[in-house]
């Protein structure tokens, strides 16, 4: 999958007959911030707009990933997934990890209609289900990288990648695995990117 992977800093040359030397820190985020985080408005399932990059990334480690309330695919078994990693991870989701859902249909997918889908799921607090304008929407799917190489998969949103993305943002940090992976493995994957101790997750889990 496209996208993020690769977010270690990069290097730049410097003057004539010395080595390359890193890029700085600022540098690079902001290098990041504008190619993968466009600062589109978006609108949560309680009906507050937001500031994808401002309000949502940045400072933050985050969880993102596509969906949409009427799916009939991968879209049930990931957020099914999600739900457990939120109560693996208890305590730590809203304070230092935060979950995003972006919806691929926001036509369809009002702040209302969102609501609904979170209360079938008994999702909790620190995890915001996003709509917007299409246009926006499109835009923040591409830059993140969840797209199919295969174009006419590529425009069929049943098709879509059921992956979750994760990430440090400060500490430019990223990566990504399958949604429907096993709920503990994911929730161990995100606490890699947590700046202190790997999480300790329960052993009946």
């Amino acid at each position: 999958m496209a996208g993020l992977m690769p977010f270690a800093s990069r290097l730049i040359a410097g003057d004539a007959g010395t080595a390359p030397q890193p890029e700085p820190q600022n540098v690079a985020r902001e290098r990041i911030r504008k190619r993968y985080f466009p600062d589109v408005v978006l609108r949560t399932q309680d009906d507050r707009k937001v500031r994808f990059y401002k309000d949502l990334i940045k400072d933050k480690i985050v969880t993102i990933n596509f969906f949409y309330a009427q799916c009939d695919g991968v879209c049930p078994g990931v957020t099914a997934n999600l739900v457990q990693v939120q109560k693996l991870l208890a305590g730590r989701v809203g304070r230092e990890l935060f979950m995003y859902s972006i919806s691929l249909k926001p036509e369809q997918d009002t702040p209302k209609a969102l609501r609904e889908y979170a209360g079938m799921f008994h999702m909790g607090p620190g995890w915001e289900l996003l709509t917007g304008n299409p246009e926006d929407i499109e835009l923040l799917r591409r830059s993140l990288g969840f797209t199919n190489p295969d174009p006419k998969l590529d425009q069929d949103k049943s098709q879509h990648i059921g992956n979750i993305r994760y990430g440090n943002e400060p500490l430019m940090e990223w990566a990504a695995c399958p949604g429907l992976a096993d709920p503990k493995w994911i929730a161990e994957s995100i606490s890699w990117v947590f700046p202190t101790s790997t999480v300790r997750l329960p052993k009946n889990a």
